[in-house]
Parts: C-alpha cells; sequence; structure tokens
C-alpha cells in the first residue's frame, strides 16, 4: 500500500448545515419551490453527483429550472464554505498528519469544481494532499476519477475511504480495496475495512 484516496462529505467533514443555510437562501428566489430543505434531504443525497442531487431535491421542476437553481446553489456555496467551512471529524488533521508521513494522500469526491478548493481554503488542510479529483472538473464517474488519480499519480496500491455504496462501487470499478467509514451518511453491503471514528485510520495504517 502506497496512498490512500479519501472521499470528502461523510468520510472527513460534514458540511451539512453550511450547505443548507446556502443553499435555503438561493431558493428562497424561486416560487416555484415551496418549502425550505432539511437536513435530512441533504443526508439522502450525500455521494450522488448533482444532475443526481437536483432530481432528488427537487423532482416537480422542470429540467431546465433545476439545472438554473442548481447552479446558483452551487456557487452562493462555495463562498458559504470558503467563509464558514464545515464540522470536521474528530482529529482529523492530526490523523492526516501522521498518514501524510507514511502515505500519498489524495481526494475523489462526487462534487462541482470549487467545492474541495473550498474545502482547503477554509481548513487549510491542502498541504496533505497532493491531487484531487471531481466531475465538476472531468464529467467522469467516481470510479473514472478515481482512476484517473492512480494514473495520474503512478500509485501502485493504494485503497479508498468512503462512506456510500457509490463509494464501495467506485473503489470496485478501479479494483482497489475498500474502507467503509461507518461513521457517514451512507450504508453499504460490502466492505475490506471498516472504520467506526476517523482516527482509526492510524490503528489501521
Amino acid at each position: 500500500m502506497d496512498s490512500i484516496i479519501f472521499d470528502l462529505d461523510g468520510t472527513i467533514w460534514d458540511p451539512i448545515d453550511t450547505l443548507l443555510n446556502a443553499w435555503n437562501s438561493c431558493i428562497k428566489e424561486h416560487s416555484q419551490i415551496k418549502k425550505e430543505l432539511t437536513r435530512t434531504d441533504f443526508e439522502g443525497t450525500m455521494g450522488l453527483q448533482m444532475h443526481e442531487i437536483s432530481k432528488k431535491l427537487f423532482p416537480y421542476l422542470t429540467e431546465e429550472v433545476r439545472k438554473q437553481v442548481i447552479t446558483e446553489c452551487c456557487n452562493t456555496e462555495q463562498g458559504y464554505l470558503k467563509k464558514q467551512g464545515g464540522n470536521l471529524f474528530h482529529n482529523v488533521e492530526d490523523v492526516l498528519r501522521l498518514l501524510s508521513k507514511k502515505y500519498r494522500l489524495y481526494i475523489v469526491s462526487n462534487c462541482q469544481d470549487g467545492y474541495i478548493e473550498s474545502f482547503y481554503e477554509f481548513h487549510n488542510l491542502d498541504s496533505y494532499f497532493l491531487d484531487y479529483e471531481n466531475p465538476g472538473r472531468t464529467g467522469l464517474s467516481k470510479g473514472e476519477n478515481i482512476n484517473l488519480i492512480i494514473e495520474r499519480n503512478n500509485l501502485s496500491s493504494p485503497i479508498y475511504v468512503g462512506d456510500t455504496e457509490g463509494d464501495l462501487n467506485a473503489s470496485r470499478y478501479a479494483g482497489i480495496p475498500f474502507v467503509y467509514a461507518k461513521y457517514g451518511f451512507g450504508q453499504v453491503s460490502e466492505y475490506d475495512e471498516v472504520i467506526e471514528k476517523f482516527d482509526e485510520l492510524v490503528n489501521l495504517y
């Protein structure tokens, strides 16, 4: 094992409170949307790509209006994240510091372009990660983006740490071991290793 590739939401941090503030401030401007979003709404979308999230949250809107709403919400949330950040899971920076001494660290998340940069900017954790990828930049699936990171950085034996079935499927697609972050937002059908807390990674690796 030479490297660890991380999911972001539900694995390294919980950004939902900040995202709710951002998105609800946006959707007030759209009369077709009758109710504010809740934490439960967001938890059900973690790990999905943006077009899937928009269909799940706003199934009653036309595709054209959905695209407009999602674009506005994503642009707004980046400003909120840069100023407010999210809730890092326990001991994240200490764990990343220790792991980065032994392994090369990366992020692959199903987010829009600019989202990981906003995470880096508020929490100042970019120095621990050597590269990152997302469908907002590439238009590819999570599994394909994991493969991009592997190829671009000449990784020989990486693992992927994530919290959803989509993360499991992406790991299987890339042919690498999957570590299930059980404390996150999702449930999975199988895994190669499991952690109950982020800092258990130090004990495993």
